[in-house]
């Protein structure tokens, strides 16, 4: 494996997720062939959420039982599931891919959440998010740029939206945090609040 593949993994492990334009991108995808993490049909390539972020995300949306997490891209349903196991929340997990949902199914089952939580596989361009309160994301910024128009027109006012290092264009979010993990890569935390405005 070349150098400039090598580093290309570094960065992306380290939370800088490129484009699908940015060279880094096409660099990573040498790294998987066939597909892999990167697949065409994928919004982004899995990299699952650190613990920490995971619980300020959480924080930052001010999750209660009352709430109904989705996560888009639920990779192995921490989000989720850790939504069921702290807060007592409702959650639902979307992936394309079928491994993966097929772990947050297990991983749920030995949380001991799998009545609180469900997984559907699915592309999270076509799933009704209506019923959400709360919407997580760790996607590419163009791919949160194509959940936007639908984010906000089928969340109802107040709904909140929690992305982990990638923002939504112009749209300004209400809240944002930077936090150090536990590797001292700094991660920030993005919040919106649906307000019944359509963003395309």
């Amino acid at each position: 494996m070349s150098y400039r593949i090598l580093a290309a993994i570094v960065l992306f492990l380290a939370g800088f997720l490129p484009s699908p334009a940015s060279p880094i991108f096409s660099l990573l995808a040498a790294a998987f062939p066939g597909g892999g993490p990167l697949s065409q049909e994928s919004l982004a390539p899995y990299v699952p959420t650190p613990q920490p972020v995971v619980d300020r995300m959480l924080a930052l949306a001010e999750v209660t039982s009352k709430d109904v997490v989705y996560d888009l891209g639920c990779g192995d349903g921490r989000i989720v599931i850790t939504a069921a196991q702290k807060y007592g929340a409702h959650g639902v997990g979307v992936d394309i891919d079928p491994v993966r949902v097929r772990e947050a199914n297990e991983n749920a089952r030995r949380a001991g959440v799998e009545k609180l939580v469900r997984f559907i596989e699915k592309d999270a361009l076509n799933v009704d998010v209506s019923g959400a309160t709360v919407v997580t994301l760790y996607l590419l910024s163009s791919s949160n740029l194509k959940l936007r128009p639908i984010l906000t027109r089928q969340l109802k006012p107040g709904a909140r939206i929690v992305s982990h290092a990638f923002s939504m264009g112009d749209w300004r979010p209400s809240k944002e945090e930077t936090l150090t993990d536990g590797e001292g890569f700094n991660r920030t935390i993005y919040l919106w609040k649906a307000d019944g405005v359509v963003r395309p």
